[in-house]
């Protein structure tokens, strides 16, 4: 079954490669303060055109209720045959400090064979992934596929906005399907085949702390007038002990992973953390990373060194998230950590909290037919067995769709392993793990199919 479906794979390379290039030209950033909305429909019209080329059919630019789209299409399968329900999004994240990108940010670039470029691995290389699959099998197989097949390619993940989870619930019978395919995640090595079973939630949080009714001379009132900066500064280093675990009352920092291990030298190079810096926390690195919660300081507001005034601060902001594992109720650790929040304000400054997105944490089932087909297509694909990992990151979306389909088996995989440098400035992918995938994901279509008929 493998090798005509290889050589399709290796043969519509080059296409995936110029295909991806249009996609990440698109600055499709779900932040009309960033940049124009209109990037974002640009994007959802290329992949509704796209999938639409691959022969699905009631393609439709869904209007979600954060004022985004997504993208839907359908095809039936075989009599009998089992409904496929593929996923991915194709909003990204900003630029970040575009001067610090080796190559535009939004141009595909080619540099020591891996392709650059922000939403390359996530999550527009992941789009790839699916229509590189259904490709090679219309290739080798003709036009029909073995499965019912459903995509739904969101526009605002990255945001975490919610769209697509009230949408979704708003319309039940929409997503319905046998087996979810998430592609939004990656392999734990290059290389190394891994279907991700538990990700953390993620709730994110507003803080601005206000002192003064305007900013004053630093020499004729510093000392005396108390500084909103300071004062935030003192707040958000409560959140962590002296050791870099999470400090927030109620909750627990001190669960532990027992799945694959993630070795600290391996994170440290995959991390490229700065030779003589301590890791953050205590205990493994899997259980830091995939048990544990995780408070981050994703952004201040205050003034940038250059153009800096003598000044007391009035005023100052930061962004938090709160990363939440499987077994923590997300509602309550948002609860949690406003609570501790607002009882570490110093000198009685002003605090006001503005709740933010909230997406639960996911556990996988993994005893089912998909996952068996799912460890034989990849160890087909790659020659080596699959193995199963956490994922630190979050995807909301996973928990709407169990509790809308409780019988339906989601999968997560994708293109993403540690050196694709998601989020970060010079994000790039490996084009062999993106045909690697792309192979797997035909080669599980149609194993799932062939164990859903015996």
């Amino acid at each position: 079954m493998s090798q005509p479906l290889a050589d399709a794979v290796r043969s519509l390379m080059d296409r995936a490669r110029t295909d991806l290039a249009e996609l990440v030209a698109f600055p499709s950033v779900a932040d009309p303060r960033q940049f124009p909305v209109e990037e974002c429909q640009k994007a959802a019209q290329w992949v509704a055109d796209a999938f639409a080329a691959e022969g699905l059919g009631n393609i439709q630019l869904l209007d979600t209720p954060d004022g985004t789209q997504s993208v839907y299409g359908e095809l039936p399968g075989p009599d009998g045959a089992p409904t496929v329900l593929l996923y991915s999004h194709y909003d990204v994240q900003p630029p970040l400090d575009e001067n610090a990108w080796l190559s535009p940010a939004f141009e595909l670039t080619e540099r020591d064979g891996r392709w650059y470029g922000r939403g390359a691995a996530d999550c527009k290389g992941n789009i790839l992934m699916h229509l590189t699959a259904l490709r090679a099998l219309r290739q080798v197989y003709g036009d029909g596929y073995p499965v019912g097949l459903k995509i739904i390619v969101e526009g605002s993940e990255e945001q975490g906005t919610g769209g697509l989870e009230r949408y979704a619930e708003a319309h039940p019978e929409l997503l319905a399907a046998d087996v979810i395919v998430i592609g939004d995640t990656g392999n734990f090595a290059p290389g190394l085949p891994t279907v991700t079973t538990s990700l953390r939630g993620m709730t994110v949080v507003e803080a601005s702390v206000t002192t003064l009714a305007g900013n004053l001379h630093s020499g004729a009132f510093g000392g005396a007038a108390p500084d909103a900066l300071q004062s935030l500064v003192r707040m958000l280093a409560s959140l962590h002990d002296e050791n870099g675990d999470v400090a927030v009352a109620g909750l627990a920092a001190d669960q532990t992973w027992e799945g694959v291990q993630y070795p600290e030298e391996q994170f440290r190079t995959d991390a490229r953390v700065v030779d003589g810096v301590e890791l953050t926390g205590t205990g493994t690195v899997a259980d830091r990373l995939w048990a544990r919660p995780s408070v981050t300081v994703l952004g201040i507001d205050a003034p940038p060194v250059i153009g800096a005034t003598s000044s007391v601060q009035a005023a100052a902001k930061a962004l938090i998230s709160l990363r939440v594992p499987p077994g923590m109720s997300s509602d309550a650790a948002q609860d949690a950590l406003v609570a501790h929040l607002e009882a570490q304000v110093p000198l009685g400054a002003r605090l006001t909290i503005q709740r933010q997105g909230n997406g639960a944490p996911f556990r996988a089932d993994t005893d089912g037919p998909a996952y068996e087909a799912m460890g034989e297509a990849m160890a087909e694909a790659f020659g080596t067995p699959m193995v199963t990992a956490g994922e630190g990151g979050s995807i909301p979306l996973c928990n709407t769709l169990r509790s809308l389909y409780p019988q339906a088996e989601i999968v997560l995989i994708g293109v993403e392993e540690p050196t694709t440098q998601i989020h970060a400035v010079n994000e790039s992918v490996d084009p062999q793990e993106l045909e690697r995938m792309a192979l797997t994901e035909a080669l599980f279509l149609r194993r799932y199919a062939e164990l859903r008929s015996s």
